[in-house]
């Protein structure tokens, strides 16, 4: 070996070493005979040093993993040696191996194990157990060696293929009939052994028999010598986590129903008997988690086998499996309300499962109802935050305790289902005695309360939040909660939960709003304040400034007599703040996104007449333009990268602002009748400069080319002679991004405005394709998989912006591009149908084929097209699917293959008889296609449904041929 290059195994070593190591490890594994060096020195044991052993045992785990078919026997059964040598010499070493050498090893010889064992290498246990016997180094080993066999055979997070999994089906089968019963009896005779002297082994073995259970003949475990064992192990402290999940593997396991409830039952009355159901007096919360899940499985089984009771009409067994699931509510009632959320959130799924069977039964039992309320009450408890909770740097705690809340509101849910009315009085009740003292109440109490009354309108649901209308007694009960809300003063709570709680509640109720509208001044104050949009924290700003948006939209027609008011309240938090004053203000501009979109509501829904709608818009957007100017050529003069960035930042967020007011308006329509357009012109041509700045370019450009987007839609028309000077500065100097972000743009004016647009598309056509031709002929690294993507990304939009000219009915546009552009652009399109491996781009390329055979394709098409579609689109439609690289497993290629069948049958349409006969006479038979598949196909595509053409290209057509060094699918 080198040893040189083994010094980099050490983890102090530097880089350099580390390379030269990396790359003896490929060097290794390519050579067709260093693993037996490592064998070697595995077997002999000739190094000491940790990272070299594990180094040794890799290589051969690469050698059993990718090689071993191309090993000789002999070579085979050296490694087989090597591997039981080195188990031998771990009886006898004075330190066992470090566990990642030991956890390694086993990965080789379960590796090894796989594949040999069907085959050459039918006594594997045996030979293992005799070597091991009940040495614990070597029980370890061996332990270890059934776990890694369990994960390469039934672990389902590794992804195997067809043949690995029926490989590992008959695996599971000999084991089941050949050695089973000897592992099992190992497993007892370790755990009888060493139950009291060495707790790691057993736990191990434990684990190991909780991984095999799944999969093996239950009985040789569900056994009263095992059981008493393992129950024995619930009361050795060292040993009892490890024995509750083997018990729970047990109970999980597939089984009749009956007898699953009898072993549930049974194992009950022992854990009962023992004293594990007195859960008040047990301290250590790592087994509680554990008896939990136990208990969860216990309870989820039994709810199994009384489904499947019921479905087979077995009523007496299921009434008793229901009497045997009642029994274990109370423990369940104490595992739920235990003051540790990973007890309780373990005990979950029981629970629901329970309350689904008891949404089944017609009638429910008092102690039914005092359970259903017993559980409501403990939900209720535990989605109360804790002291400990940190609002101002959420970390792990916190996000388990949000995934937790959200399991509780699944519950809440579920209890909606069986109780409607016990869930909104239970609500109501906590609600009211909360709000009443709100003033001298925790803040996790008044801030469950809110959460509570929240989470009703998804528990209760209605149809478009109608929570007001319909049912009396429900409607009315949340409408006198929510006027409490509104009018308590509980939005002043000092405390950012309570606070954020309250504006998501009144934005989620706020139909109440249009059944008592008096109540939206001080909410529109709350959200105005130092409660809301000036509240001290930030997280409590930023979602105040979204809700209030959303607040405003929904409640549009009761805003009007408070309009004036609000945008002279929010004209501060309008501000745009450029870098250089160090003012720091007080939303972020993804929040002032949201006010400017809210002001634009405002405007365009309120009742004042078209020139008042007007001033206010101008108003609202002068500051904007003027600042815009000032920012600009401050960027012109800017020497630091760093400023021109903040600067370039700062101008887009205000093209942003402006485009984000016009959100209100749905078309050309509201904005000419609001007296808008102007102004909008006015922020065009104030933007428009922007695009010939040398600095800053990307972020510039992205900005207006979103803002030209949405003034398409409000200007429509009006827009139009602003494109093309705007559109020759966003090509120039162009990357692959600003194409694809670019061609959006065009394909948005073609398809809206399409003949009107016609001269200025011929007039740009052909700049835009050499500069999309110029970015992809551009040289790039092999292995650069971004600039790959880019590629074909941009070449994506290439196409569709092909397929949105020819859609749009103006193929002159290409056609008046002179004879050699044309075929170009449809040599490109023929490429993009057949040589790239690209599904999408293929089925845009046919699609655009089949669109220029309908409009060209006839008798009175251009010269030439007719003798391009034999020589190009018709070979195109059958070269395509030939390709390696189409696979119909993929639904994309599907639909490529089902436009490929559009285009040969427009052709048809098109060129009628003369098509078939050339098929028949001469391009079929060029291939070597047999005359009987050539008749057949032929009929398919004369065929007036398109469907059945379709469906034989996807089915028919596939039979076998092969013809020079290409497989032929027909």
């Amino acid at each position: 070996m080198d040893e040189q290059a083994l010094l980099g195994l050490n983890p102090n070593a530097d880089s350099d070493f580390r390379q030269r190591a990396l790359a003896y490890f490929e060097q290794l594994k390519i050579s067709p005979d260093a693993w037996q060096v490592c064998a070697e020195a595995l077997a002999q044991r000739t190094y000491s040093d940790d990272h070299i052993k594990f180094f040794c045992f890799q290589v051969l785990e690469h050698q059993v993993k990718y090689k071993y078919s191309e090993l000789t026997t002999v070579q085979q059964q050296l490694i087989r040696e090597t591997l039981i040598s080195w188990l031998q010499a771990q009886m006898l070493n004075p330190q066992p191996e470090k566990t990642f050498i030991r956890n390694k090893a086993a990965q080789v010889f379960a590796l090894l194990f796989v594949t040999e064992y069907l085959t050459r290498w039918p006594k594997f246990f045996f030979d293992i157990l005799s070597v091991v016997d009940l040495n614990p180094r070597g029980v370890d080993l061996y332990l270890r060696i059934l776990m890694a066999i369990d994960s390469e055979l039934v672990d389902r997070d590794v992804v195997h293929t067809s043949e690995e999994a029926r490989r590992n089906t008959l695996i599971k089968d000999t084991m089941r009939e050949q050695c089973i019963p000897n592992l099992v009896e190992s497993w007892y005779q370790i755990l009888q052994n060493y139950q009291y002297t060495n707790s790691e082994v057993t736990c191990q073995c434990l684990e190991v028999v909780g991984a095999y259970v799944s999969w093996i003949d239950l009985s040789l475990i569900a056994n009263d010598r095992f059981i008493n064992m393992l129950l024995g192990h619930m009361s050795i402290e060292v040993l009892r986590e490890e024995a509750c999940d083997c018990l729970f593997e047990i109970v999980n396991k597939g089984m009749d129903p009956v007898d699953k409830m009898k072993l549930v039952e049974s194992l009950c009355q022992v854990l009962q008997s023992a004293g594990f159901f007195s859960i008040d007096q047990e301290e250590d919360v790592d087994f509680l988690a554990r008896f939990s899940k136990l208990v969860n499985g216990m309870g989820q089984s039994l709810i199994v086998s009384w489904t499947k009771l019921i479905k087979n009409g077995d009523i007496k067994n299921a009434q008793e499996a229901l009497q045997a699931i009642e029994t274990k509510v109370a423990l369940m009632l104490q595992l739920l309300i235990h003051e540790d959320d990973d007890i309780s959130s373990n005990i979950i799924g029981f629970c629901y499962d329970y309350l689904h069977i008891l949404k089944q039964l017609t009638v429910l039992s008092d102690q039914q109802k005092a359970n259903v309320e017993a559980i409501m009450l403990a939900v209720m408890k535990k989605l109360t935050y804790d002291e400990e909770y940190n609002f101002e740097n959420e970390g792990e705690d916190e996000a388990m305790f949000v995934e937790y809340r959200k399991q509780l509101k699944l519950l809440l849910d579920r209890l909606a289902q069986v109780s409607p009315e016990l869930l909104l009085a239970s609500v109501r009740r906590v609600f009211s005695s909360t709000l009443q003292n709100w003033q001298t109440t925790r803040f996790m109490e008044v801030e469950v309360a809110i959460r509570l009354l929240y989470m009703l309108a998804e528990a209760l649901p209605v149809s478009h939040g109608a929570h007001f209308s319909g049912d009396v007694s429900k409607a009315s009960a949340l409408q006198d909660m929510m006027r409490t809300l509104v009018t308590s003063g509980v939005s002043s709570y000092q405390h950012t939960s309570v606070t954020l709680e309250f504006f998501e509640t009144v934005v989620r109720y706020e139909k109440f709003f249009t059944v008592e509208p008096q109540h939206i001044p001080c909410v529109l104050m709350a959200f105005l304040d130092h409660r809301g949009l000036r509240h001290s924290s930030a997280k409590v700003r930023s979602r105040a400034a979204y809700l209030f948006s959303r607040f405003v939209k929904s409640l549009n027609k009761q805003m009007n007599p408070f309009i004036e008011d609000i945008l002279n309240r929010i004209q501060d938090l309008l501000e745009l703040s450029p870098p250089e004053n160090g003012y720091q203000s007080l939303l972020s501009s993804d929040d002032q996104l949201f006010i400017y979109e809210t002001a634009g509501v405002l405007i365009v829904n309120s009742e004042y007449p078209a020139e008042r709608k007007q001033a206010l818009m101008r108003n609202l957007l002068t500051p904007l333009m003027e600042k815009f100017k000032i920012l600009l050529e401050k960027l012109m003069l800017a020497q630091d990268e760093e400023r021109q960035a903040s600067l370039a930042d700062c101008l887009n967020h205000a093209v942003g602002f402006a485009s984000r007011t016009s959100k209100a308006f749905s078309n050309k329509q509201t904005v000419k009748q609001c007296g808008c357009s102007e102004v909008y012109l006015d922020c065009l041509q104030t933007f428009l400069p922007a695009l010939s700045c040398p600095l800053q370019k990307d972020i510039l450009r992205s900005g207006v080319r979103t803002f030209l987007h949405r003034m398409i839609i409000c200007l429509e028309e009006e827009v139009l002679p602003f494109i093309p000077s705007a559109s020759e500065h966003m090509l120039k100097d162009c990357e692959a991004k600003d194409l694809q972000e670019f061609i959006p743009l065009i394909n948005q004016i073609t398809a809206k405005f399409k003949i009107q647009v016609s001269p200025f598309l011929q007039q740009m056509f052909m700049p835009l394709l050499h500069a999309i031709f110029e970015v992809l002929l551009r040289p790039a690294e092999e292995n650069d998989q971004s600039a790959a993507l880019e590629k074909q990304m941009l070449r994506r939009s290439y196409f569709a912006f092909l397929q949105t000219v020819t859609g749009s009915g103006m193929s002159e546009v290409i056609a008046n591009q002179g004879a050699e552009n044309v075929e170009r652009v449809l040599v490109t399109v023929i490429q993009g149908a057949v040589e790239y491996p690209d599904p999408i781009a293929q089925k845009t390329c046919f699609i655009i084929l089949s669109k220029l055979v309908e409009l060209w394709g006839g008798k009175d098409g251009p010269v030439g097209f007719a003798d391009f579609v034999y020589k190009h689109i018709v070979p195109a439609c059958f070269l395509a699917p030939l390709k390696q690289t189409f696979d119909l497993a993929d639904a994309q290629t599907v639909l490529a293959l089902s436009e490929c069948a559009v285009t040969l049958k427009t052709i048809h349409l098109k060129r009628g008889p003369e098509c078939v006969q050339y098929l028949q006479q001469e391009y079929l038979p060029s291939l070597q296609v047999a005359p009987e598949i050539i008749q057949e196909f032929c009929q398919a595509l004369q065929q007036p449904d398109a469907k059945v053409f379709k469906n034989y290209l996807k089915v028919g057509i596939w039979k076998t041929y092969t013809y020079s060094y290409h497989k032929v699918i027909f």
